[in-house]
């Protein structure tokens, strides 16, 4: 019966899900990054202190040092680990458009606002957002930024009621 095959397939998929959560995780554990130096094990001593924690992270460093792998690592190192881990490249994002991006917005905000949209805060909810090249965002919209996380509230463009998230964020430039 169709019943059975859905239960059948709901149950595969579950443990697809728990087996490529397991990769995941042993992907981004602190052994499996590359590194023996003095300045890298100082790296992750670092990163296993604040990994447990629930404080916002600035990484910085050259392009292609691995700041999102830093995140990664901390985030599935972290009490969160079983929560969303979203990505925002702001410097990827034409500056108009990483406003609503990151906050979302509602139908008929702006021009061509044809239907809401979740912003990435929404998204990551109760895991992590990584923010790479935040200093390529404009300063209006870094101080929006610096409002949102100590308020642990955002509002979507057009509309003026606040939403609350539970996000650890890590930013990186």
């Amino acid at each position: 019966s169709r019943t059975l095959w859905t239960a059948i397939e709901q149950r595969r998929l579950r443990r697809e899900n728990v087996e490529l959560r397991a990769q995941l995780e042993g992907r981004f554990r602190f052994e499996n990054i590359i590194g023996r130096s003095a300045a890298m094990r100082k790296v992750f001593e670092s990163l296993e202190l604040i990994s447990p924690m629930a404080s916002t992270v600035m990484i910085e460093g050259e392009t292609g040092t691995g700041k999102e792998l830093i995140a990664r690592t901390i985030h599935f190192n972290s009490p969160r680990q079983a929560q969303p881990f979203i990505a925002f490249n702001a410097a990827a994002i034409p500056e108009g458009l990483a406003e609503t991006e990151l906050f979302g917005h509602v139908k008929g905000a702006f021009t061509g606002a044809i239907q809401g949209r979740t912003g990435r805060f929404e998204l990551a909810n109760r895991g992590t957002l990584f923010i790479d090249e935040v200093s390529s965002m404009p300063l209006p919209l870094q101080a929006k930024l610096l409002r949102a996380l100590q308020e642990r509230q955002i509002e979507r463009v057009g509309e003026a009621k606040p939403i609350k998230f539970d996000v650890r964020v890590i930013a990186a430039t």
